[in-house]
């Protein structure tokens, strides 16, 4: 049984609390059994996870295409989008039971803006086709100099990776600013949203400009 939504649920997904509910259930009951989600977890759904993704959307601009690498359970990609049906969202997971979940998830959600795909981020075939996007999310998936050599290549040119983080994000960007530099971004930052205590953690990661060889995604 999933927990009742704390105030800022109302606040935060505004009109979609309804099926922000119905995707708690999902993943207290099928995400649980499936071992996507901790039992443990069951009582912080909502502040650890789906108010945690969803207030991400203040950092995404306005029909934007974003990627969700290593999407597992749809965190933090499904929270968006039920916030934001004016951006597109593709969740990229390679496991089969996690895709399959999402999969159902979009189902029961009726996410329209919403697609599921298997595969791997650094697989060549999965660059070209998710190519050129706006945003990249990601959350609990890699460090960061590793992340940004996965995700990096997904942006267009101005792109930006959204890495949910926690405390430790400053001194992990210190640690991995020279490698950012190197991979092509041209600014990083820890910024903080959410009228949560404490807020989501964020570090934003720019790319610099993309030379039209070296763009794999969408013409």
């Amino acid at each position: 049984m999933s927990p009742e939504p704390p105030a800022a649920a109302g606040e935060v997904f505004g009109p979609a609390l309804d099926r922000a509910e119905t995707y708690a259930r999902l993943l207290a009951t099928d995400g649980t059994v499936r071992g996507l989600i901790g039992p443990r977890e069951v009582p912080r759904l909502w502040d650890r996870h789906l108010l945690n993704s969803a207030v991400i959307a203040e950092l995404v601009p306005r029909n934007a295409r974003v990627v969700d690498v290593g999407s597992g359970a749809g965190l933090p990609g499904i929270p968006l989008a039920l916030v934001r049906p004016d951006v597109s969202v593709t969740l990229l997971e390679p496991l089969g039971r996690r895709y399959t979940f999402l999969v159902e998830c979009l189902d029961a959600l009726e996410l329209r803006n919403v697609t599921a795909v298997r595969g791997r981020v650094e697989e060549g075939h999965i660059r070209r086709q998710l190519g050129d996007a706006d945003v990249v999310t990601a959350r609990a998936v890699a460090p960061l100099d590793k992340l940004a050599g996965w995700c990096l290549p997904l942006l267009r040119s101005a792109g930006t990776l959204l890495a949910l983080k926690g405390a430790t994000a400053g001194a992990e960007l210190a640690e991995a600013r020279e490698a950012l530099t190197a991979l092509g971004a041209v600014d990083a930052t820890v910024t903080e949203c959410g009228p949560l205590d404490p807020p989501t953690t964020v570090v934003v990661v720019t790319r610099g400009t993309v030379p039209p060889a070296a763009r794999g995604g969408r013409r």
